[in-house]
Order: C-alpha cells, then sequence, then structure tokens
C-alpha cells in the first residue's frame, strides 16, 4: 500500500490499540446496542382494544379506519387507505393512476426492489435513472433524458429517510403530463421545503414494516388528495369489488381486477400508538446522526450522509461511504470498504450493506424474466422494437456508492449519545490501523446487524 501524509492525521492512541480483527478487545459488546421498536404503555393500551374489541380485521375496522384518518393529518393529505404493504401500496399507486401494459414508470437506480418491481406487477417496464452523488435520491437534472411518449409515472424514492428533489421532479412531471408516485416508505415525518413526504406527488406510499421509523410490524400506507385515486386505490386493495351506495356493503361484484391488500387491526392499533410517538423518536434519529457525523467527519476517509439545508432528514438509516484515497491509501474502493466494514464488524459495531448492487443490476433485470418464466412485461415492447437497457455502466454512481458505503446500525432510539460515542471510537481505532484492517480483507467475516435489533426473530 502507498501512504500518504494525510493519514498521519487520523493517528491516535487507537494505534497502539490491537483491532479485534486481530485478536485484540472489541470497542463495543451487543449489550450496548438497545432494540427497535420501542413498546410502550400506548401499544399495550391500543393492542388491548382489539383484544377487547373481538374485531381483528376489516378494511373500514376501528384501528384500520383511526390509523387512516390520523396520518392523513399528519402528512397533511386529504385522505389515506391502509395496505397490508408499502409495496402493495406501490402497486395500488400505479394502478390507481392508469399504469398498463407497454407503459414505462421510472424510478431511481438506488432503492428497494419494491420501488421498480411494482410497475411489473402492472404489466409496465421499468425505467431507472442515476442518483444524485450527495444525496443517493434521483437525480432530476437526469430524468427529462428518460422520458418517452411510453412513459407514464415517476416514482421518487425519499431514500433511508432524506427526501428526494421534488420540486424540479414536479416541474418535469407537470411539463410531461406524468404521474408522481412518492416513494416515502422509508421516510416518515421527513420535509421537504415544510412539507411532509407523501404529500407533495399525487400519491404517496409509506411502509409499516418493524424496521421503519413508524412500525407496525407489517403494512403500509397510501395518501392522496384525489378523491378519484382513493377510489380506484380502495378496489384494488379489495378484490375489485363494488360497496353498495347505499348499504356501504360489498357486493361481491369484482369491477376490475384487484387484490388482497387490506391491513389488519392488530398492526394498525401498532401503528397507531407508535404515531403517538414519531416526531419525539425521530428527533433522536436526527441528534444521534448529527452527533456521530460531527465526530465521523473527522476521520480523512469517511463520508457521513449529506442532508440539503432544505430538507429534515429522519435517518431510517445512517449511511456512511469511504473513500481511500482520503484516508491516504492507494486501494481499490471495494475492497477499502470491505476490509474496514470487517474490523469495524469485529469491533462489535453493527454495520453492513443494505442494497448490495443498483436496482438494475439485480438478476431479474438482466434476465428479463418476467411472468411465469416469460420475458414479460418486457416482451410487449420489444416485439415494436424497443429494447431495453438495464448495463450497471448507465448508472456509475449507484454502482460506486454500492461499492462503498455501508449502514451503520443502531442510530434510531432509545440508542443515544453514549452508543454514538462507543462507535466512533470504533471508527477511530480501525482508521488508526488500516494496514491491519486491510491485511484481513479476505477473512471470512459477514458484517451485519442480526435481526433482533429490529423485532425480527
Amino acid at each position: 500500500m502507498i501512504f500518504t501524509k494525510e493519514r498521519s492525521k487520523t493517528m491516535s492512541r487507537a494505534a497502539s490499540d490491537k483491532l479485534a480483527i486481530s485478536g485484540g478487545r472489541p470497542v463495543l459488546q451487543r449489550d450496548d446496542y438497545r432494540n427497535w421498536p420501542i413498546i410502550t404503555q400506548d401499544d399495550r393500551r391500543l393492542i388491548n382494544e382489539v383484544l377487547d374489541s373481538g374485531i381483528i380485521a376489516g378494511g373500514a375496522a376501528p384501528q384500520v379506519a383511526a390509523l387512516e384518518k390520523e396520518w392523513a393529518a399528519y402528512v397533511g393529505t386529504k385522505h389515506c387507505l391502509t395496505t397490508c404493504s408499502g409495496t402493495a401500496a406501490l402497486h395500488m399507486s400505479l394502478a390507481a393512476v392508469g399504469v398498463g401494459p407497454g407503459d414505462e414508470v421510472i424510478t431511481a437506480a438506488f432503492t428497494f426492489l419494491a420501488s421498480a418491481s411494482c410497475a411489473l406487477h402492472q404489466n409496465a417496464i421499468p425505467v431507472f435513472v442515476d442518483i444524485d452523488p450527495r444525496t443517493y435520491t434521483m437525480d432530476p437534472t437526469r430524468l427529462e433524458a428518460a422520458i418517452n411518449e411510453r412513459t407514464k409515472a415517476i416514482i421518487p424514492v425519499h431514500i433511508q429517510g432524506l427526501p428526494a428533489d421534488m420540486d424540479p421532479i414536479m416541474a418535469i412531471a407537470k411539463k410531461h403530463n406524468l404521474f408522481v408516485i412518492e416513494d416515502a416508505c422509508q421516510a416518515h415525518g421527513a420535509l421537504y421545503k415544510g412539507r411532509k413526504v407523501g404529500a407533495i406527488g399525487h400519491i404517496g406510499t409509506f411502509s409499516l414494516n418493524n424496521y421503519k421509523n413508524l412500525p407496525g410490524g407489517e403494512g403500509g400506507l397510501f395518501t392522496t388528495d384525489d378523491k378519484v385515486f382513493l377510489e380506484k386505490g380502495g378496489l384494488i386493495r379489495c378484490f375489485g369489488d363494488e360497496i353498495d351506495e347505499v348499504s356501504h356493503r360489498r357486493i361481491y361484484n369484482a369491477s376490475i381486477l384487484g387484490y388482497m391488500y387490506r391491513n389488519q387491526e392488530l398492526p394498525a392499533a401498532l401503528a397507531r400508538a407508535q404515531l403517538m410517538h414519531l416526531d419525539e423518536n425521530n428527533n433522536i434519529r436526527i441528534a444521534n446522526a448529527n452527533y456521530l457525523s460531527r465526530e465521523l467527519r473527522k476521520i480523512p476517509g469517511v463520508i457521513p450522509p449529506y442532508c440539503p439545508p432544505e430538507c429534515q432528514h429522519v435517518y431510517f438509516m445512517y449511511n456512511v461511504r469511504f473513500d481511500p484515497k482520503a484516508a491516504g491509501l492507494d486501494c481499490e474502493p471495494r475492497r477499502f470498504r470491505i476490509a474496514v466494514e470487517k474490523a469495524l464488524c469485529k469491533e462489535g459495531a453493527l454495520v453492513g450493506q443494505w442494497q448490495t448492487m443498483p436496482v438494475p443490476a439485480q438478476d431479474l433485470f438482466q434476465s428479463k424474466l418476467g411472468y411465469g418464466g416469460s420475458s414479460y412485461p418486457w416482451a410487449v415492447n420489444e416485439a415494436k422494437g424497443i429494447q431495453y437497457d438495464y448495463d450497471v455502466a448507465n448508472f456509475p454512481v449507484a454502482k460506486e456508492l454500492c461499492d462503498t458505503y455501508t449502514i451503520v446500525h443502531g442510530i434510531h432510539a432509545p440508542n443515544g449519545p453514549e452508543l454514538m460515542e462507543k462507535i466512533g471510537a470504533a471508527f477511530r481505532k480501525v482508521f488508526a490501523n488500516l494496514d491491519e484492517a486491510l491485511a484481513h480483507a479476505d477473512d471470512a467475516i459477514y458484517p451485519g446487524a442480526d435481526g433482533k435489533l429490529y423485532g425480527a426473530g
């Protein structure tokens, strides 16, 4: 390895400490971390209300109806529907705006699969746009080049708790008469220029997965100001069945193709109770993130997450990137990230990647194997001579991010400054001994957070 003078700035007392990956004493223990979600008396009270009521399901059941009303008020939309997942909410949204066979739906190259696969469920075709190198959200400057006569909708993703740059996206959508579906599944309570995400586009979508800032175990939310989209979403959510206008009962006559995307009373009750503490818990995430960023920014080669001044980031995930040149090393960036990640893992820091590649690089898009192992829905347009290129080289920013980032777990409440300082100490120790860390880059170590940290077995 080639070392520069910059690297010497990171040397401290930690330099004399043997890394845990070499048999030294780790900085952190698992007991330093406290788990998410936080279960309070509000959760127990509302769960008991469900059990006492004897009503545990139903599209208009008491907890479901209350959650819809409360979430719409919180976000600032006229309407809300609960769903069984954020993925279901995304699919409902595309169906509600009329996306169909051969239409194209644009989303970001760095996201979770569902931001793109929801289009496939409407026989539509995902098209990807690369991300901004600082925010990791859809790059609006690349958006218009992806639009053509087949484009029907745009799905900007508020990634890891940070809002996408919505003003230029909405302006481009308006110019081309396109629908905007906000994927806010990771961004409950995030703000863009003073507005909550999920209330800016035509429809907003959220997840209630146990990992999320607003957990319900599982579930999702669909928000809109448009009554037509609300009614269409309601049909999609419940088998396409019509509701009698007088009795308000299902008449078991499916007017369109629908699905079973309803939520249930127990998850809805848990989400309602968690909503009572959402802002408080988000503020703890923000404080923890700000503390950790101040510390990590002092270490050459560590790039903390960036938040534009007009946004409020709610840090569903805390994304850190590594730059070997800034750390004073001549090392391939991906190998450097792997080495640092493994060394941090052995120090007891719960770190590890989320998405390991841009979504278009996944096998589904490389093979274009769709329904029943066929080439549909791509074949709808390929029969007309239209080709789709998912070469990862088309998304260099997303590719570089996936090579160089890790997620630092534990940013959530009730964790606080004490844990953040220990995490910072682990980083300082590893970066003071990078040559030692790199010597173990090929060790059989598998970084990541155990599921129990986030209420999963």
